[in-house]
């Protein structure tokens, strides 16, 4: 079974050599007790190790069941000390954070053994030492001889071939002696013993063989095994097959011994609980480190939450905006720099003009382009990844919003605002440039803007304090500031104050007079501003058709009223006041209106009969009659004005416009009742003489007068509009007389006549001064798909970034013509933001590195005292099979633990820290900062501390691995 052939074993130590072993050759029974005796420093405990595994024999060989040892492996000894071999040691070497089942559990873990199992047997070899009843006790609360059961219960509990005791009764009184001994003479039955010790007594007693060692050689053997009987020659072993090897490292493989991380932890986590004080001083040292880089990512964040959210703000007030006339301002000033460059090229002993007007507006003009809107919004409606990357993108049209309110006084127009125009302040052109800048994120004229379509966005930047948000194209809300108040300004211009206190104001101001304005504190309840209702009504509205042009009727307050009173009615819904955390509004006027609002206009404009009419006559001005100049009619128009027009055609003409007047009149008689015209063109006798009888010819002389009179002054596109209330009552009572006949007649008459009026305007020889398109603009006519300007709105900075390069990636895809142009307002604000946010970055950076390297070093000594602590442990572990690598995972366990407690403990306290943080911030400072640790920022600064601890304990976990067993064992 178990063979020592000349086994020889050295010790160097400085320059010399010591031989513990001088060539020892002992062959054992399978079962037998076998006490070796011998004086100190005899080689006994040397050769005991070596028989365990602990320690390797200088030269020799150990044969175990027949096999050499000479080409074991680490793990081969791993595996023999904890399969073959049971130890029991004179101090016990018990494991005195773990309870007794624990040290007896702990072989069986390193076999695999399942956990069920494992604590059956563990059981099972205590109830059999007699400590049944001892399983959750501390090797501290027992006594010596019921730690030595301990160990003998260890040693049997993985069923190993061999046990060996190296001065088991060494520690224990005589009784307690008596009674290991009877245990390890019951045990000898079954097992081979190796018993070393100094009692030559007990080895008489109780053993079955008694081996006597003396200076490192056997001197006297009382039972050698066989000794006069030659062993038989054995036949030589035959080569083993490729089955034979497979199933030989099978069987290896399987007996290979491992410590799971589990049991590596649970080790370890008792271990650190029997020195909670220091384990908590080490993880509080640990997570200092820790708690600096946690406040700082809290502040951090918050920081970046704030920048977010001005980011956010401040894009949704300033977007990217793409205009269909527009002009690079940088390359502008690029082009306009060069120029000034260049243009130096002179002597310098005179004094030059500069052209710089000259060069401004050739520059302009070549760099101002029209941009194909139409086609850059189909690219952008059909981009999947937009959506993520922008708060919104809204397109804007040449749809005037026209909204009036109506008061017993009048209408009065709310949007767009005449106020400072009324007041003196500005013209009107002046207001129209002030109303683009609003446009373009300025303090504009108008209150009335469009908001973002951005429901989320909207709730981030603004609280409802009453009513909804709109939810319908003739919904609005009414924005107050975060005090509550809204400017006098939009009181005036909404009419909630009267503006007409204001007209002219500023001019009268200038000319020295003396002024007084409201400056009385006025109080609105919810309810009165959520009762408030406006009138939105479509440019062509204002056109009325007179003689076969339409005229603006804006200056007729009667036409207006009705026109404001069939208008569109706008409803305020709700009331929104800024958050207080918001650094900025997407809303820039008082009243915001939904986007649905102006495609509702924009198809009230484009089905109106005007922009019908204009469509339909793209050469001729509505608004005169006269036909769109061009180049073709203008070189008509110079060719008949060198040659003598023909005096027959012109005669002619004449005659047929003689005729036409005549035709006329007869008809304007015939509809007064005056029978004594003649039968107009085209009209029988019969039809005649029944219309004239319908009038009552026989008494007509009165009413053909108040006829001819009445309609002198009418206004006949009334009367072709079937519109009564401009008549007067003389009038109204002559329409009543007429029959049908003659209002038919007479709107034939009315036609005739606007259309001859509409050709003679035509054919004047005189052309509009106007074009096609500025008329369109002046009906404020849009197309849905052909935008007259883009604002998207980037989520952030970022996001710009790549929006920007979505356009890069359009112009790289068209051609010349169809490039796009932008405004990029927030450019440099931009890139001095990225430069505060890296500068903070490396700053953060820098911080964090050093905290890690002190935390690494720190974590790395305190582990390696670890080491020099549990030292003996190691010995124990190594002694029952415990691999380097086992010891290694039980140190690396240790770490996890303690940079898992340091991490959270960190958390925790930087949690903590924040509240009076964010005090001090409040105190200090008026921007909302809120310094909060994000769970995702906790969760990796854990798994940072659990790998950096791990870390630095990879040098320790190495040289605690690579510790002697032997001396290991001996370390107090």
């Amino acid at each position: 079974m178990l063979s020592l052939k000349d086994i020889k074993k050295d010790y160097v130590v400085g320059d010399s050599t010591v031989s513990a072993l001088k060539g020892v050759s002992i062959d054992f029974r399978e079962n037998e007790f076998v006490s070796i005796l011998g004086p100190s420093g005899c080689g006994k405990t040397t050769l005991l190790n070596i028989i365990g595994g602990l320690d390797r024999y200088t030269s020799g060989d150990l044969n175990i069941n027949g096999k050499s040892t000479k080409d074991f492996k680490d793990c081969d000894w791993d595996s023999y000390r904890n399969h073959s071999i049971g130890f029991v040691f004179q101090s016990y070497n018990l494991i005195p954070h773990q309870t007794v089942l624990s040290n007896v559990e702990l072989a069986l873990t390193l076999s695999g053994v399942s956990k069920s199992e494992r604590r059956e047997r563990a059981v099972k070899a205590l109830e059999q030492v007699g400590l049944g009843d001892q399983l959750h006790k501390k090797p501290n609360q027992m006594s010596g001889g019921q730690m030595q059961r301990v160990a003998i219960a260890r040693a049997l509990v993985n069923e190993p071939d061999i046990l060996l005791a190296d001065e088991p009764t060494g520690a224990l009184d005589t009784e307690t002696s008596v009674q290991i001994m009877e245990l390890l003479k019951s045990i000898s039955k079954d097992k081979l013993i190796i018993m070393v010790t100094h009692n030559p007594e007990l080895a008489m007693k109780y053993s079955s063989r008694i081996i006597k060692l003396l200076d490192g050689k056997v001197i006297d053997d009382s039972a050698p095994l066989d000794k006069n009987v030659v062993e038989p020659i054995k036949k030589p072993e035959k080569e083993p097959t490729k089955a034979d090897k497979k199933a030989a490292k099978k069987e290896r493989k399987k007996l290979k011994t491992s410590m799971s991380f589990l049991t590596a932890l649970s080790l370890s986590r008792n271990n650190l609980m029997t020195k909670k004080a220091r384990t908590l001083l080490t993880s509080f040292a640990g997570s200092i480190g820790i708690i600096g880089i946690a406040l700082i990512l809290s502040i951090s964040n918050g920081v970046q939450l704030y920048i977010d959210q001005v980011q956010s703000d401040t894009l949704s007030s300033y977007p990217l905006q793409i205009t269909k006339t527009t002009a690079s301002i940088g390359e502008i000033m690029n082009t306009m720099a060069k120029n000034h460059e260049d243009s130096a090229n002179h002597d310098k002993d005179k004094v030059y003009s500069q052209n710089a007007m000259g060069e401004m507006i050739n520059t302009l003009m070549e760099e101002t382009k029209v941009n194909n809107l139409e086609k850059f919004k189909k690219y952008l409606d059909d981009n999947s990844d937009l959506k993520d990357l922008t708060s919104d993108v809204q397109y804007t049209y040449a749809t005037t919003l026209n909204v009036f309110t109506e008061s017993d006084s009048g209408v009065m127009q709310v949007n767009p605002s005449t106020l400072l125009e009324d007041m003196g302040y500005m013209s009107s052109t002046q207001m129209e440039a002030m109303s683009m800048s609003g446009s373009m994120g300025g303090m504009g004229t108008d209150v009335w803007s469009e908001m973002i379509d951005n429901e989320e966005l909207i709730d981030k930047q603004y609280d409802v304090i009453a009513g909804r948000l709109p939810e319908k194209y003739n919904e609005v809300v009414l924005v107050v500031d975060k005090n509550n108040e809204i400017n006098d300004y939009v009181l005036y211009s909404l009419g909630l104050l009267d503006p007409s206190s204001l007209n002219g104001i500023v001019r009268r101001a200038m000319a020295g007079e003396d002024i007084s304005v409201d400056s009385e504190q006025h109080v609105y309840t919810y309810d009165e501003l959520l009762d408030l209702k406006f009138k939105a009504v479509p440019t062509p509205d204002f056109y009325k058709k007179k003689d076969g042009v339409w005229e603006d009727m804006t200056g007729d307050e009667s036409y207006m009223k009705k026109a404001v009173a069939n208008g569109t009615e706008i409803s305020v819904v709700g009331i929104l006041r800024p958050d207080e955390d918001a650094s900025s509004a997407s809303i820039s006027g008082a009243i915001g209106y939904r986007h649905d609002l102006m495609t509702y206009l924009i198809d009230e404009v484009d089905n109106s009969e005007i922009v019908k009419e204009q469509i339909a006559n793209p050469d001729i001005d509505v608004f005169t009659g006269l036909k769109f100049k061009t180049d073709e009619n203008v070189a008509d128009t110079d060719s008949s004005s060198e040659t003598v027009s023909d005096s027959t055609a012109d005669t002619e003409s004449k005659a047929d416009k003689t005729a036409d007047s005549s035709d006329t009149d007869k008809k304007a008689g015939l509809v007064a009742g005056d029978s004594s015209m003649e039968i107009p063109e085209g009209m029988t006798e019969e039809q005649y003489k029944a219309l004239m009888e319908q009038s009552g010819a026989s008494d007509t002389g009165e009413l053909a007068d108040m006829g001819m009179n009445a309609m002198g002054s009418m206004d006949m596109s009334a009367i072709q509009g079937g519109d009564m209330s401009s008549l007067t009552e003389t009038q109204k009572k002559y329409i009543a007389s007429l029959s049908d006949e003659q209002m038919e007649l007479m709107k034939q008459m009315l036609k005739e006549q606007s259309d001859t009026n509409a050709d003679q305007l035509a054919n004047s020889g005189k052309y509009s001064t106007s074009n096609y398109d500025n008329n369109m603009k002046t009906l404020g006519y849009s197309v849905v798909e052909d935008p007259d300007s883009i604002n998207i709105y980037p989520v952030d900075f970022a996001s710009k970034e790549k929006i920007i390069d979505i356009i890069d990636d359009y112009n790289d895809s068209v051609g010349e013509e169809d490039k796009i142009e932008y405004t990029d307002y927030v450019g440099l604000m931009m890139s001095s933001i990225t430069s505060i946010i890296n500068a903070i970055s490396y700053v953060l950076i820098a911080f964090v590195a050093i905290s890690l390297v002190v935390s690494s070093i720190m974590i790395g000594i305190i582990t390696y005292i670890s080491v020099l602590e549990r030292t003996k442990e190691i010995g124990i572990l190594r002694s029952i099979g415990a691999s380097k690598r086992d010891i290694s995972r039980v140190f690396n366990a240790e770490t996890v633990i303690v940079g898992f407690v340091a991490g959270a403990l960190g958390i925790i306290i930087s949690y903590l820290l924040t509240i009076p943080i964010n005090m001090i911030i409040a105190h200090l400072t008026d921007v909302p900062i809120r310094a909060s640790i994000p769970v995702s920022a906790a969760v990796i600064l854990i798994a940072i501390s659990v790998c950096l601890t791990l870390i630095a304990g990879l040098f320790p976990s190495r040289v605690a691995a690579k510790k002697d067993p032997v001396i290991a064992l001996r370390t107090e």
